[in-house]
């Protein structure tokens, strides 16, 4: 049987793009409004594997792309290239971070104490219950900054090693290509704007113990907004620009000389991604199976990867297909030898 080639066009692609936007129109801004005040955390997850901090921008794509996240994702990356890069932000540490919530599932009286913050966690989870609370005004406010509980920890001698990006210059993973062993800079911005789901598959296989026999502990988790700071080219100094709403966590294992720690961030608030991105970080450099090993994590969690990857199948394969078919034909025409 002869195999022939499907052929197609412009007008056949236009026709199917002109169809794709009759049955998913383009919402009013209005609609794009009320994703920003009704959906934040799903906002705040294309934001994050975008590496780009564009509420509205955000909307616009999830909303061009009819809620396919992936797509959206990738609308807003293929945007961030575009833009100009008008500075460098003043490095910043985690107490520039305004914190709304802290909890740590290491300690009950952590440093500052424990600040549950708006949070459903406690909360009875059933669908259609929309119960409205009242909030009581505090009567002081509340701490800007708390201290830090790896830091206490550090402090008393307690963490196998210190684990920092030292003083020199931040390498950029949006114009510099991942290699291994990577930095652990790109480490981190790897596992930052990786896919929600592929990082929480990998870090559940290493939490549920697969070849392993270890239960890490939150030392704290924490989520708050953090002032982005530019240097001032006239008067010096540093200028807040805005803020970017941030997760961060902070895991700590037992080690053979104290406890380890690794440690997990990301734009917005999603705290699966920061927890899974702490236990893979935590776990990256032991290579007893897959979900350990660097190279093997970062380059299957980039959510723009693998899903252009896996959608470049429905691309026209023609000439190899072609090719395969009748390199087959030929070995089943082929005179048997004996």
């Amino acid at each position: 049987m002869g195999y022939v080639t499907v052929r197609g066009g412009e007008e056949a692609i236009q026709a199917a793009e002109a169809l794709f936007r009759e049955l998913v129109p383009s919402p009013p801004d209005r609609f794009l409004k009320a994703l920003e005040r009704h959906l934040p955390f799903l906002l705040d997850r294309v934001m994050a594997e975008g590496g780009l901090w564009a509420p509205a921008l955000a909307a616009e794509a999830l909303a061009q792309a009819g809620g396919d996240l992936y797509e959206a994702v990738l609308l807003l990356r293929a945007y961030r290239t575009t833009l100009p890069r008008l500075g460098e932000a003043v490095r910043a540490g985690r107490e520039d971070l305004l914190l709304l919530r802290r909890i740590s599932a290491a300690f009950k009286g952590i440093p500052g104490g424990q600040v549950l913050g708006p949070t459903l966690d406690y909360s009875l989870r059933l669908l259609g219950l929309r119960a409205s609370a009242t909030l009581t005004p505090a009567e002081a406010p509340a701490p800007k900054t708390y201290p830090s509980v790896a830091g206490w920890l550090r402090g008393r001698g307690l963490l196998e090693e210190a684990l920092g990006e030292g003083k020199g210059s931040i390498p950029d993973l949006t114009r510099q290509p991942l290699r291994f062993p990577a930095p652990r800079a790109h480490r981190l911005q790897a596992l930052a704007r990786g896919d929600t789901g592929g990082l929480l598959a990998l870090a559940y296989s290493g939490m549920r113990a697969y070849n392993a026999h270890r239960h890490p502990t939150v030392a704290e988790l924490g989520v708050g907004y953090l002032p982005v700071r530019l240097h001032h080219p006239v008067r010096g100094g540093s200028v807040e620009v805005g803020r970017v709403r941030l997760a961060f966590a902070e895991i700590v294992d037992r080690g053979e000389r104290g406890y380890r720690l690794g440690f997990g961030a990301s734009l917005g608030w999603n705290e699966v991604r920061p927890i899974a991105a702490a236990m893979l970080d935590l776990e990256m450099d032991r290579s007893s199976h897959p979900a350990r090993q660097e190279e093997f994590v970062l380059l299957h969690t980039d959510p723009v990867e693998a899903s252009g990857f896996a959608l470049h199948y429905k691309l026209p394969h023609y000439v190899t297909f072609l090719s395969n078919l009748k390199a087959a034909e030929e070995v089943e025409d082929a005179p048997v030898e004996v």
